[in-house]
């Protein structure tokens, strides 16, 4: 009989027959089976011993099947609790394991990926598993795929992951960008701006990171390549960077979740501030906006008006004390 196995091969046959017989003397059993007498006496003895079948009549009995869930009932439960055992005792050697090696062998940590195509669908496969939280770190010039294209952020969004992404103001500036960023805060993403960002990256549920490698005066050299980095002190650090930049990122708000009485801002004056403070220029906000300079010299000095200053400076300060963005 095979390790793990209730039955043998031959005892399994013995006991279907004797279950379509309802019941049968060894000699019986012997002549449907093709077993000699010896054979069947031995088998039905060994399924008497599991408690498979029983016996009437002392001389030449006739033996009848039991309930196989009956007879197996205890054995298997013991077996669940020792598979059980075995699992936990599993998980938490290669739970050592894995301690023990990352702080010996930096491959379990980091994985390198080589080439756009490559990043782009890791960049895919992570944000559709996602559970909980996706940050972004977004440049200007894209490695792997434009913001219209990341679709797999709107899936995520919809099955309440929470994204936060910081963008550099050249990216802002970027033809269709602002669209593209509208349309992500729209479905519930935090957007914010900086002036610059020290790299890219995506780190998703604070467990996985990809960070390119390749630094933005060497793309055209060769194909990009990128960095997965599994839990420990360097996603410890990319973490801290993220949270760093983020308070002192400027938000992009497209609607006011409160509205206050006495301010008087519609979406698009809002929108307006936001790229102001964000260090966006007057014309990088006009082509955005679709309107002309003047156009938004003439808002902004409504706003200006609204908020009691004369000054950009003073408007910016006015804005954050009465939490306009």
């Amino acid at each position: 009989m095979q390790d793990g196995m209730l039955l043998d091969e031959r005892e399994e046959q013995a006991y279907r027959l004797l279950v379509g017989l309802s019941a049968a003397k060894a000699a019986d059993l012997a002549e449907v089976a093709k077993f000699t007498q010896p054979e069947a006496d031995e088998v039905l003895q060994r399924l008497q011993a599991k408690g498979l079948v029983t016996a009437q009549a002392a001389d030449d009995p006739v033996f009848r099947p039991l309930p196989p869930d009956v007879a197996f009932g205890t054995t298997l439960l013991r077996r669940q609790e020792s598979l059980e055992a075995a699992r936990k005792t599993v998980s938490a050697l290669s739970e050592e394991f894995r301690a023990s090696v990352s702080r010996r062998d930096a491959h379990h940590l980091v994985e390198v990926i080589v080439g756009a195509a490559t990043l782009r669908e890791r960049l895919r496969d992570l944000q559709n598993s996602a559970r909980e939280e996706i940050l972004w770190f977004c440049r200007a010039n894209p490695l792997a795929m434009q913001g219209a294209e990341n679709t797999e952020e709107y899936g995520a969004l919809s099955r309440g992951v929470r994204y936060r992404a910081i963008y550099e103001r050249a990216l802002i500036e970027t033809p269709g960008e602002l669209d593209s960023i509208a349309e992500g805060v729209s479905w519930g993403e935090e957007a914010r701006v900086v002036p610059t960002l020290p790299v890219r990256i995506a780190i998703v549920d604070r467990s996985t990171a990809i960070c390119p490698l390749v630094r933005d005066d060497e793309q055209s050299i060769g194909e990009p390549s990128a960095a997965i980095i599994s839990r420990g002190q360097l996603l410890d650090a990319l973490l801290a960077l993220f949270e760093s930049y983020w308070e002192l990122a400027t938000p992009v708000r497209l609607h006011s979740e409160e509205k206050h009485e006495d301010e008087g801002l519609d979406d698009a004056e809002r929108l307006l501030l936001s790229l102001l403070v964000g260090g966006v220029p007057d014309k990088s906000i006009a082509n955005q906006l679709g309107i002309s300079r003047r156009t938004v010299q003439r808002r902004l000095d409504r706003l200006m008006a609204l908020a009691g200053v004369d000054t950009r400076t003073g408007l910016a300060f006015q804005a954050a004390k009465r939490d306009w963005l």
